[in-house]
């Protein structure tokens, strides 16, 4: 008799008494040192149907889990149109694929109807500490019951866990057979070299990947598609406004840089360009960089040009105009709950220490990091600086004002920090995002960018894609 086992993160076949059949082999390798078949965890489910379709007869050692009787809600669930929507959607897939929902649409929601109507032990994979506790908390709410968590510090399994994605890698291997249900929050991290074998070393057969923004390269979109499945449904944060998402308004205004600011800014990006120019360089393609940064390390006049490239991006990114205009900026919204992002630590630092405002970074320790929220939350601080961690993760509904002194060139990043402001919320009549460019610099182009998505087209109070002058 064939013995189907789960074996540290993968599949182990043995016992085939009249060879493999040949529709099998595409999912099965031979393993020369424990002579036996192998298989990825993940195919568990193809592989199991492939082997009853070929009439193999065979026990089932893998499978870990069963079906929870007494897995019921707790409370009442009344779900929204659109959640409605990507639940079926979901459920047309054969309970496999990515729903694309806005942040602040009840993400969460969906994944608590899949839970509900499947009734089996699920894993919940997310990248942060703070969402380890925000979908902890939701769990048990919906459900009466308590559910386990992996990571920062907590080792608690339990028929409904909630993990990060790094401690879901690092203990996959022994608890990947316990769960039938495998949800992965903010899906487009599942993909990356380690983190995508929290998905690969797990049997579950029911998959469901959540994102606002699950746009990916195409090499990790296919990594995305055969761990947890296609998209099955995309709402869009435009068809949400003002019934799910609050309305909301950008701003993105033009900062004429201070003088001296503006000569330093042209004498180093005159250094900086002229040496992409005279090695050839185009940043259009990603592999460029790595060239370029080989020249500045290897060449007599690199350390020049690399310090120039700081400069000339430090001035655009955070220069005096723009830390003033940010300061009338909050002066205009005082008593306001406002996030203020910027592109990275240096700038965000200053500005709390300039203002006296707290900062999150990825320095942050974890108990600062949950006193700064908390007290966010309640309204005791009313301003919190952040460069990037940020983006996804934080849920404050009452947050109604977005500031953008800086950030990349990234859709996705530009989109998940407008999502931040969107939650509604009791007396929020309007969110404002207001997005600060400096006049004259390579921050034109950046912005330009970062704004190619539907949820920015018709939105700004000026005019799409006016600069407002200051």
């Amino acid at each position: 008799m064939t013995t189907l086992s789960f074996d540290a993160g993968t599949l182990t076949l043995d016992g085939f008494e009249d060879g493999v059949p040949e529709s099998l082999r595409s999912l099965l390798r031979y393993d020369d040192r424990t002579r036996n078949w192998r298989a990825r965890a993940c195919d568990y489910a193809s592989l199991a149907i492939a082997m009853q379709t070929a009439k193999v007869s065979f026990v089932d050692r893998a499978r870990a889990f069963a079906p929870l009787e007494d897995l019921a809600l707790a409370v009442e669930l009344i779900p929204r149109p659109h959640q409605t929507e990507a639940f079926n959607a979901w459920r047309s897939a054969m309970y496999r694929g990515v729903a694309a929902l806005p942040t602040g649409s009840g993400k969460t929601v969906l994944a608590v109807m899949a839970a509900a109507y499947l009734r089996r032990p699920a894993l919940f994979l997310v990248p942060t500490i703070d969402l380890l506790g925000q979908w902890c908390g939701v769990l048990e709410h919906f459900f009466g019951r308590r559910v386990g968590m992996l990571g920062g510090g907590e080792h608690d399994i339990r028929e409904l866990t909630v993990s990060t994605y790094d401690s879901a890698v690092l203990n996959m291997e022994f608890i990947g057979n316990r769960f039938a249900l495998l949800v992965a929050d903010e899906c487009h991290h599942l993909p990356g070299p380690e983190t995508r074998l929290a998905a690969a070393m797990s049997i579950a057969p029911y998959r469901l990947g959540l994102s606002a923004t699950p746009e990916l390269p195409d090499d990790r979109a296919a990594v995305l598609a055969d761990l947890i499945g296609p998209e099955v449904c995309r709402v869009h944060i435009d068809e949400l406004e003002g019934k799910v998402l609050s309305p909301y308004v950008i701003h993105r205004i033009a900062v004429e840089l201070d003088p001296e600011e503006a000569e330093a800014y042209e004498r180093n990006r005159a250094v900086y360009t002229g040496f992409l120019r005279a090695h050839q360089l185009n940043f259009k393609f990603h592999s460029e960089w790595g060239r370029f940064l080989g020249l500045c390390a290897r060449l007599p006049e690199g350390r020049q040009v690399f310090q120039a490239f700081l400069e000339q991006r430090r001035i655009a990114r955070g220069g005096e105009a723009k830390i003033r205009k940010v300061w009338e900026l909050v002066q205009l919204h005082a008593g306001e709950r406002i996030i203020l992002f910027t592109a990275d630590n240096d700038t965000a630092y200053e500005l709390g220490r300039r203002f006296c405002w707290p900062v999150i970074t990825h320095r942050t320790r974890p108990g600062e990091r949950r006193d700064f929220l908390e007290k966010f939350r309640e309204g005791a601080y009313t301003v919190l600086v952040t460069s990037k961690v940020l983006n996804e993760g934080v849920d404050v509904p009452a947050v109604a004002v977005g500031i953008i002194l800086s950030g990349s060139g990234s859709v996705r990043e530009h989109v998940q920090r407008l999502g931040r402001i969107l939650r509604p919320a009791p007396g929020k009549e309007q969110a404002v995002l207001y997005e600060l460019v400096s006049s004259g610099t390579g921050e034109e182009r950046t912005s330009e960018r970062r704004r190619d998505h539907r949820a920015y087209r018709g939105h700004d109070e000026e005019g799409e894609g006016e600069l407002v002058p200051c």
